[in-house]
């Protein structure tokens, strides 16, 4: 497997990092052993995981060998029998589900996200959508809107800005909202910031002015982030 290595740039996030790779900042965390409130510094070389890389395994293998180990030394007594039985039989119903969900991943992704706690999704601003939500592996990520320069942006949900800037290629002047966990979203080709990263906001704030850095026309082109993995924010926004 080839290894990916970003090493990391004057103005770099781990989130803008991880936004650009089409991962959970969480995971590139957890994979390279960083820390909360995940500090990162200009030359150092960060692995990108994996595509089936998750948190959830990445314990020590030396580790886990030494227990099975020290679990095969003791005698096998009835009550150990039992549970090790029990052990299997659960790992096995967790292949069977590993297995089903490789089969049904697109139906799984919807449930995924249907489970949602954000119930207040806002439009960040108002006007035609000239290019919507697309799969194709280089596919628009978002939605693009049309509007006028200077028209307001807003913040579509409650949350936490985790980057302001236009270092990100492609983007122009771009704002990233962290909501929770496990959503983020993306405001991309601004002519005016008017938020700071770190900064707390309200669905509804004005975070930016529309504008056409980025791209060839006055546009605003908007993401939703489940998981780091990019979604169609028409399944969040609310009908018109």
């Amino acid at each position: 497997m080839t290894q990916t290595v970003y090493k990391v740039k004057a103005g770099d996030t781990l989130f803008g990092i991880a936004w650009r790779a089409g991962k959970d900042y969480k995971d590139i965390a957890a994979y390279n052993r960083i820390n909360p409130p995940y500090t990162i510094f200009v030359g150092q070389k960060l692995k990108i995981p994996p595509a089936k890389y998750n948190t959830t395994g990445t314990g020590s293998s030396s580790n886990k060998n030494q227990s099975v180990s020290k679990v095969q030394a003791k005698p096998v007594t009835k009550t150990a029998q039992s549970i090790n039985e029990k052990n299997q039989q659960k790992k096995l119903e967790q292949q069977k589900r590993k297995e089903y969900a490789e089969k049904n991943k697109n139906k799984n992704a919807t449930t995924d996200v249907a489970s949602n706690k954000i119930s207040n999704w806002q439009w960040p601003t108002q006007g035609k959508i000239l290019q919507g939500f697309s799969t194709a592996e280089l596919g628009n990520k978002g939605i693009d809107i049309a509007g006028k320069r200077n028209q307001s942006v807003k913040a579509s949900a409650d949350g936490k800005v985790v980057y302001a800037g236009s270092a990100l290629r492609g983007y122009g002047k771009l704002i990233i909202i962290k909501h929770n966990e496990d959503y983020l979203s993306a405001y991309a080709h601004n002519d005016k910031l008017l938020v700071k990263e770190q900064q707390t906001v309200k669905v509804g704030q004005l975070i930016a002015e529309m504008g056409s850095t980025g791209t060839t026309d006055v546009r605003l082109h908007f993401e939703i982030r489940y998981r780091g993995k990019s979604v169609d924010p028409l399944r969040f926004l609310p009908k018109k």
